[in-house]
């Protein structure tokens, strides 16, 4: 059977060892020149949102949090909504152009390659509910789908829709001051219950943590009892 790269499209040729021929082998979505391009966050990075440490200016970290980090948890109203953020990949030119067509392109199958990697960092957490940022009907209308519940649902995970979203500007439209201070964009759907639950929500991209600081704050605000964030990019 023909396997090509979900990524470049490039056909997958299958590495035959003697273990090979007795089992089915793993199923791999992804070429590996493809897997190879894709970097991923290791070493030293701030514990609340994944950002590297190395190539910041100093200047720009305090202890084991960088700025942006440090100035969230210094702002009464926003600063416990969200725990924590976990990144896998840094968002480079390579994973720039793949969530692009993911997310803007509609091209769907992109779920699938990310989703083993999603599935086997959700594997070493702890959670009650995966949320998907929603997108608002304009954007769920020119996408065609989600791209963060497709991420939970081709990781083999259900998705709990407890969150809708008005229309507004795209967020890459904004500049990082702006999206800090947007007026409250998501609203909770009543049929879901976060009482005492452990959330993680799903995103593609952490950029300034604005859309998961608001979503969390939703959430934490319907009596979740804590509220982290799982991203492919950072």
């Amino acid at each position: 059977m023909l396997i090509k790269c979900l990524i470049c499209h490039q056909e997958i040729s299958p590495v035959v060892t003697w273990s090979s021929l007795w089992s089915k082998p793993e199923e791999n979505d992804l070429c590996k020149k493809c897997s190879e391009k894709l970097n991923f966050i290791e070493g030293e990075a701030c514990e609340k949102c994944s950002r590297p440490f190395s190539g910041l200016d100093p200047r720009y970290r305090t202890g084991n949090l960088c700025h942006d980090c440090t100035r969230w948890n210094e702002d009464p109203e926003w600063g416990s909504s969200l725990e924590r953020n976990q990144s896998l990949f840094l968002y480079d030119d390579f994973l720039k152009e793949a969530i692009a067509r993911y997310k803007f392109r509609g091209d769907y199958i992109l779920a699938r390659a990310f989703s083993p990697f999603i599935k086997s960092k959700l594997q070493t957490l702890d959670f009650d509910l995966l949320v998907p940022i929603p997108l608002s009907s304009e954007r769920l209308y020119e996408r065609g789908f989600n791209q963060s519940a497709a991420l939970i649902r081709e990781a083999g995970f259900t998705a709990a829709e407890m969150l809708k979203r008005t229309h507004a500007e795209k967020q890459s439209k904004k500049a990082r001051n702006e999206r800090i201070h947007l007026q409250q964009v998501f609203q909770r759907i009543a049929d879901h219950d976060a009482e005492n639950k452990k959330i993680i929500l799903i995103d593609d991209i952490y950029t300034t943590g604005s859309t998961l600081y608001h979503a969390a704050k939703i959430l934490k605000e319907a009596g979740a009892a804590s509220v982290c964030s799982l991203t492919i990019a950072r």
